[in-house]
Order: structure tokens, then sequence, then C-alpha cells
């Protein structure tokens, strides 16, 4: 695409700054992707879905557990699918995570790319030209792509086998390059549509509702709405992203049926946003919460080009020179929909991060990021000053909490890693952290002669190893506390069921023991009516995988059940022979005698089955 600067693509420096941001990256998101296990809960759901559609050779409908899967569009499950079916993919990837995971890595370093590449190619400064790069559109490229790099929720769910970092860069290819369009005096006006067709596979028409409200916000801070019309062509673009995207939802809605639409649109996409679901309740300010800690420590610089961004907002200014204004209607945008919504999830957050970033990076740009008005040199200095200072005490804080770990890690409970505390206060990678953290504030407080791009860069280049040195070694502490004992007793089961036995889970449901013991699992919560639809699910629930039969034909079942809910009084005399015990978990050769002489009395003090009842999200 033709833009302002298109003839630097060809300047050495433009490569080398993004081979630079894609090693950063690599850096960052690669680095054991296959070493530790699956993620339970929802994690777990996303790779087995992708495993079977490999195996079976079914890329229509996602399925789990020998039920149909309709809570995401299936892009995430073809890319994992695609590397499930790479020849020999059980012995160089044996716990699946590397093809569950690469999906999200690679779209988080695409991300970076992006913003680098945009940062390059349409730098904001009035002064920029196309007779080459200058050494700060450099620095800004390389702040931008880190600041979305290191935030808090990126260095997360950019390792994490969902569809939240892939979703996040299609909407942010879609967004940029619509800009792009926008910014620049000729080109094409269709790459934009095609990347969101891709976002609403990967999300669904939350990604057309959000795509609208981000170019409208633009429109009402001083975009030129001819412009955008003439350029975008949304009549055209729309019929293109529905050419691609449409067919896929048509198909599965002929399969499925009613149980696809209310489910998908129903239940997904209106009830979340509508009302609460799992109690994913959180207060009105929620998102203006993650947006000061998304992007930490950088936060200071993105407040003050949101400040400056907001104060001349209707000032007019070149097309090209809009890239902050776009920033601010996309973070806004994200801001006030997903505000509105009754469900509220971090994750959620995560398509607003690349217009953070993008504000982050235009923070020190000369003038005002928007086309105000210059600030006096000296008065720009001191906000400069002011800005570096506070980023710099928010990474001493961090620094703080980490070296401090041994005064809050006691306050952590959770049953599935009861030992986590203490494991967390032996473990090296905390103070490692800490010191890593420091040395970026130093970074940041020191050399003042130093320019500020050159200082931003410095600091972020020390928190780069956060990756490696502290996010790594915590996931595998996590993973050997909480997903290793669900795979010793996968392999358990595997070694000791009997022909047809059928295999249970009450107490905490862990989709990753379907994941590693390639079977169906029936999965109850704790309660006496969990008891009672176990029992009566062995005798007719109708499901692949799954061989129904009273108990006098199969006398036996498997049953994983966790330390707290085997406490439970319906529980505790249960009878049958313990195989095996790992973490909180008990696996038993269970008696079905006893379970449905509990499940007798149960019925007889008014329990009744509930598992025939529609459930949205059961596994």
């Amino acid at each position: 695409m033709q833009g302002p600067c298109s003839t630097s693509v060809r300047n050495p420096a433009y490569a080398i700054t993004l081979v630079l941001v894609v090693f950063a990256g690599a850096a960052l998101f690669l680095p054991d992707l296959g070493q530790t296990g699956l993620v339970d809960e929802t994690p777990a759901l996303f790779a087995a879905s992708a495993r079977r559609m490999a195996e079976t050779g079914d890329w229509l409908v996602p399925k789990v557990n020998g039920l149909p899967r309709y809570d995401k569009p299936p892009l995430i499950y073809w890319l994992m699918a695609v590397l499930y079916s790479l020849p020999g993919h059980s012995q160089w990837d044996p716990l699946g995570t590397w093809a569950a995971r690469i999906p999200s890595a690679a779209s988080t370093i695409l991300t970076m790319g992006v913003l680098a590449d945009t940062l390059l190619r349409w730098p904001p400064s009035a002064g920029s030209s196309d007779r080459g790069i200058h050494r700060d559109q450099v620095f800004t490229a390389c702040l931008g792509a880190l600041a979305f790099a290191l935030g808090p929720l990126v260095l997360v769910w950019g390792r994490t086998e969902v569809s939240d970092a892939l979703f996040t860069t299609t909407l942010a290819l879609s967004l940029l390059l619509a800009w792009r369009t926008y910014a620049a005096a000729q080109g094409p006006w269709w790459p934009s549509w095609f990347a969101l067709a891709l976002a609403v596979l990967s999300k669904g028409p939350v990604a057309l509702v959000l795509y609208s409200l981000i170019l409208l916000g633009f429109w009402l801070l001083g975009a030129d709405g001819h412009r955008l019309l003439r350029r975008l062509r949304p009549l055209q673009g729309g019929f293109l992203t529905l050419f691609v995207a449409a067919p896929w939802y048509l198909l599965t809605l002929w399969r499925e049926g009613q149980a696809y639409s209310q489910s998908f649109f129903g239940y997904h996409n209106l009830q979340r946003y509508t009302r609460v679901v799992n109690n994913h309740h959180q207060a009105w300010w929620f998102y203006l919460a993650l947006l000061v800690l998304a992007s930490l420590p950088f936060t200071p610089l993105l407040l003050l080009s949101l400040w400056r961004v907001l104060r001349s907002a209707r000032t007019p200014g070149a097309a090209a020179h809009s890239l902050g204004r776009f920033a601010v209607a996309w973070l806004m945008a994200v801001l006030l929909f997903f505000s509105a919504s009754a469900t509220k999830l971090p994750s959620y957050w995560l398509v607003a991060t690349p217009a953070a970033a993008l504000l982050v990076a235009l923070a020190f740009q000369p003038g005002d990021v928007a086309n105000g008005g210059k600030a006096s040199p000296q008065k720009e200095e001191r906000i400069r000053s002011i800005v570096l200072l506070a980023s710099s005490s928010l990474l001493v804080l961090l620094a703080a909490g980490l070296a401090g770990a041994r005064l809050w890690l006691p306050l952590i409970h959770d049953p599935t890693v009861p030992d986590l505390p203490s494991v967390l206060e032996r473990d090296r990678s905390l103070p490692i952290g800490a010191a890593l953290f420091l040395t970026g504030a130093l970074l940041l407080a020191a050399g003042r002669r130093r320019q500020p791009l050159q200082r931003l860069l410095q600091g972020q280049t020390v928190l780069l190893l956060v990756g490696p040195l502290l996010m790594v070694p915590l996931w595998r502490v996590g993973d050997q506390l909480r997903g290793a004992p669900i795979r010793s007793l996968a392999t358990v089961v595997s070694e000791r069921r009997a022909h047809g036995e059928t295999l249970a889970m009450v107490g905490l449901m862990k989709p990753s023991l379907h994941y590693y013991s390639r079977l169906t699992v029936l999965y109850e919560g704790r309660s006496r009516t969990a008891l009672v639809n176990l029992a009566d699910r062995l005798r007719w629930e109708q499901r692949p995988g799954l061989s129904p039969a009273p108990a006098e034909t199969q006398p036996t079942l498997l049953l994983v059940i966790d330390h707290q809910t085997a406490l439970l009084p319906h529980w505790q005399s249960r009878r049958g022979q313990e195989l095996a015990r790992a973490g909180p978990y008990q696996l038993w050769r269970l008696d079905r005698r006893w379970l449905e002489g509990q499940a007798r009395q149960l019925r007889a003090e008014g329990r009744r089955p509930t598992w025939r009842l529609p459930r949205p999200e059961r596994f």
C-alpha cells in the first residue's frame, strides 16, 4: 500500500527494525511453549477440540468430550488442528501444547510487527518525509511493539492456548489497515475488510461491532467522514467480509440447527453481554482499572497521550498524522463497549492493548500526537521527566512487590495448588524478577542527557528478560503443581482401566483429564445432586465414547476426586479401591452398587437428577 513514507521500506533500517522486533517477540513468547502441559480449564477444551478435528477430519464443528463446542468460531481450532496434523506430532509434542500455543504466540508476534511497521511507515511528526527512516522513527516503532508485548495481559495470553490472542491480532490488523487506507493517498480498499473477516472467524460478530464503533469514534474525534467512506468503501467491504466469513456460520447452522444458534448467538454472544454468566461480575469501573494496569509500567505515557489527544480532539489535522486520534477512538470504544457488558473478563481488554501501545509510542513525539499546538521545549522537557520518573517509580513498586513476596504469598489459597505459596517462596525467579524491574527503573530514571526514547528502549530491553527469567519459570512451577497431577492420573487410568469401564471426575472439573486420557469423561460437581446425576448418567447417558449400562453389567467405574470433595458426607463412605494419588486428587475404582445406594438415599431426600437440563457450557 502506498503511504506517506512508503519509500522507507527500501531502507535497510526498516528491515533491521522489523527483524529486531520479531526477534524480541520470539524471545518473549516462544521459549518453553511445549515443555509444560495444558492449562485447565478453557485451554484444554480448545486443545482437545482441535486435536479431535485433526484426527477425525471433521473440520466444520469443534467437538470435545463427545459434545459439540459452540462457544467460538473455528479459526483458532483450524490453526491448532493443522499443527496437530503434522507427521509424528505425538513424538515431538508429547504434551500437545506446542501445537495448541503456537497460534497465540505467532499472532502476538505478528501484532508486534504490524505495530512497528505502521509506526515506521506513517510517522506522526510533521517533519517526517519519505527520504529515509530517522533514528527516532526506529525508536518509536520498537517502543510501540515492546509496549504491547510487555503488557501483563499480553505476556499471559500470548502463551495461552485460547482464541483471545488470535482475535486481538486479526482485529488489530483490520483496524490498522483501515487507518492506513484512510491515511494513504492511494492503494487498495479491501485488505482491512479481509482481515475483519478473519476476526469474525476468530471471535464472532463482536468483531463487526467493535470495528464499527471504533471508526465511528474516529469520525467523532475529527476524522474526515467523506474520506473515510471514499477510501474504505463500506458497502463493498461489508460484502467482502460476509463473503469470507459467512459460509462457515451458514454451514454450521444448516448442520447443527437451533442448538447452535441458541448456544453461540443466544448464549455466548447476546446473553453474555446482557447477563452475568459464570459469576463473572465486576464493578462498572473494572475496565478503567485495566486501562491503568494492562500498560504497566508505561501507563504514565499512555495517560499523557490520551490527555493530549482528547484536549485537541476537534483541531483539524492531516489524515496522515491522525494515528493518535485513531488509537484513542480504538481505546475508548473498547472501554465503553465492554464496560456496558454484564459479563466482564480481563481477557476482553486484550483487544485494546495494541491501541494503548500506539499511544505509549506516540507520547514523546514533538507537539501533540493529535496535531495540537506544540509545547515549549522547557515544558516538554518537564513533562518527559515527570512521566519517565512515574514509570520508573512503578517499576520500583513492582520490584518491591516481588522482593517482598513472603509477605503476600501466604494469602494465596487455591485448592488445586495447595503448596503454591511454599514452592514460590523457595523459587529464585521472584528475586530475579525484582532485580530486572529495579534495573529497568534505574535505566529509565538515570541518564538525563540521553533522549527519552533511548532511555525507554533501554528499560524495555531489560524487561525483555522478564519472559524467560520470570514468566517461564513461574509457568513451570504452576504446571508441576496444577497440571502434572492430572497427567499422572491419566497415565494410571490408561494402565489400569478395565474394558468398557467409565471414567468420571467429581468436584474440581479438569478437561485436561479428557485430553490426556483420550476418554470421554463424566464431569460432575460437589453437590449431592452431582452424585445423583453421576449414578443416573452411568445408566442412561448416550454420548460418543460412553457405554451406558446398569451396575449389574458394569459393576465399577474409575473416579477422580479431589480431597475436599472426598471429605463431604455423601462421598466419605465410598467403597472401592484407591489406585493412585497425585497432588490434591485421588483415583478410585468405585463400587457402582455403593454409588447407586447413595443415589437412592438422596432421591428419597428429594434430590432429582438434573443432567438432562440444557447447560450451554457443558462438556
